[in-house]
């Protein structure tokens, strides 16, 4: 959460609002999820219309837009890499001169995403990278984002995205299924869990279908192994289990997978229709290569969640989330999550006075159009911290709920809040919480570390458990260990076989 220390919520609102105006005339397309009822253009790869300048024109304007939410560019020898092999495949969909027409990012950013936006603007996170197992995936990743943009998938979607912007810290805590229909509940549907750092412009099952079909066909063309696709997909699904497990949840679709058909379904048609197609380049052992020593998790400069712990470096602070509940850090705020509450840390302008600042944050959770004033501000100490609170009770589609924004002056220009909603009367569950926010010193500050992908060479008599030993994860390492490596539980490991693990 980077902008912290220097964005107020006002100009990240300002910012959205940009990015959306001009996602309603671009059609700015986003991450792989979602379906809609809509058609899809038939496209042949190679022979993709030439893009126009109004959307290399668009494209270029929210480019740097989208760099600033998603925790900007990563740089140095993974990001080159990346690059070179999304132009390479970007040209087997023959829209002009791919190498120059494409501009391809590598994302600073902890969560499994990829998207695209018109102009040939191409985006993965690290961690998603850091998931895939040989360059084949990451050709069927980027090119998979490549068949969007060839097939025009954003433009067709130009009405879905005149209802949608992107996810970030504008209070968007608020609980559809506590709020129902409410303006509220509508602001509240929109909450980003994995981290407030996705795009929520859906492409339709038939566009995505075929986003699917032109990354095999490049994958293909391009002498890659076309299967690539179909176990990049599984191994999303994998990982999104695990996160599912860890966090004690039900919920297992992928973000970058999560449409129709279900991703199982996704997996098995993306085999079927790979099969029988030539190619069989994976280039494994130059992807490892290529991705040892890439930060994986946290950023540090932006903030590390360390089991129920948040500690940001920079800002020297931190805080401990309810037993119970789990947390995100996002490019702008941190999400808190569990059974009885949502919520989430971020910031906001602070000129010194308290009261203004909770009036703003309440006044931010629905943009102005409804607002909340039934509540009373009361002044506090937290570990030496002065700190202001409110509580409003909110009437909702389902019942009354408390929404509460909880503040800390940290100086008299700078201050962070909690906003955080429970069911009425159930206010207390985030106290702990709320009482735990410290400042750090400079000692504990320098001891946050980033953790980074490391690729180890297996020896004799190494096991699938010693191994996973050496990941750097206090709890579900072998887990963790399997998912990164595409491995079953009662999979061997061979002397000499190259394997990823996270170390720091």
């Amino acid at each position: 959460m980077p902008s912290l220390t220097d964005r107020s919520s006002d100009s990240r609102r300002a910012g959205y609002r940009r990015f959306a105006a001009l996602a309603s005339v671009a059609g700015a397309a986003l991450a792989l999820a979602g379906c809609a009822a809509t058609s899809t253009a038939p496209v042949t790869p190679g022979q993709a219309q030439a893009m126009t300048a109004e959307e290399r024109k668009l494209g270029a304007e929210a480019h740097p837009q989208l760099l600033a939410e998603f925790g900007g560019a990563y740089t140095g020898t993974q990001a080159t890499y990346v690059e070179q092999v999304g132009k390479n495949i970007a040209v087997q969909s023959g829209l002009g001169d791919a190498r120059s027409a494409f501009t391809v990012t590598l994302l600073n950013s902890p969560v499994n995403n990829a998207f695209a936006i018109p102009g040939g603007y191409i985006y993965t996170t690290r961690e998603l990278v850091a998931l895939m197992d040989n360059e084949a995936e990451l050709a069927g990743v980027l090119g998979h984002e490549v068949g969007h943009v060839a097939a025009r998938h954003a433009q067709q979607r130009q009405s879905a995205a005149q209802q949608n912007s992107i996810l970030g810290a504008v209070g968007a805590i608020l609980s559809g299924v506590l709020f129902g229909n409410s303006q509220i509940g509508q602001l509240g549907q929109q909450i980003a869990m994995q981290g407030s750092q996705l795009l929520t412009l859906k492409y339709s099952r038939s566009q995505e279908t075929q986003a699917d079909d032109l990354g095999i066909a490049y994958l293909s063309n391009a002498g890659y192994d076309p299967r690539a696709m179909a176990t990049v997909l599984q191994s999303l699904a994998q990982q999104n289990a695990l996160d599912a497990q860890m966090m004690g949840s039900s919920n297992q679709v992928p973000e970058w997978a999560s449409t129709h058909p279900d991703p199982a379904g996704r997996y098995s048609r993306a085999l079927s229709v790979a099969e029988g197609k030539p190619g069989n380049v994976t280039n494994k052992d130059t992807f490892l290569t290529k991705i040892d020593g890439m930060m994986y998790g946290d950023d540090p400069k932006q903030g590390v969640v360390e089991g129920d712990t948040f500690t940001h470096p920079v800002l020297r602070f931190e805080f401990k989330a309810p037993s119970g509940f789990f947390m995100i850090n996002g490019t702008s705020a941190v999400s808190i999550s569990g059974q009885s509450g949502k919520g989430q840390l971020t910031g906001a302008a602070y000129n010194g006075d308290m009261r203004a600042y909770i009036q703003n944050a309440f006044n931010g959770l629905t943009g102005g159009q409804q607002q909340i004033t039934d509540y009373t501000v009361q002044s506090t100490t937290v570990n030496g911290i002065p700190a202001s609170y409110a509580t409003a009770r909110v009437n909702s589609g389902n019942g009354s709920v408390d929404v509460t924004i909880f503040a800390y002056e940290f100086s008299k220009t700078q201050a962070f809040h909690f906003v955080t909603i429970t069911q009425a009367g159930n206010a207390a569950v985030f106290n702990s919480m709320y009482s735990s926010m410290r400042r750090i010193s400079t000692t504990e500050a320098a001891a946050v570390k980033p953790r980074k992908v490391s690729v180890y060479t297996v020896r004799s008599g190494d096991t699938l458990q010693s191994v996973a030993a050496k990941m750097a994860y206090p709890k579900y390492q072998l887990e963790r260990f399997l998912v990164l490596n595409s491995l079953a539980s009662n999979s061997s490991l061979q002397a000499g076989q190259r394997v990823k693990i996270v170390t720091y």
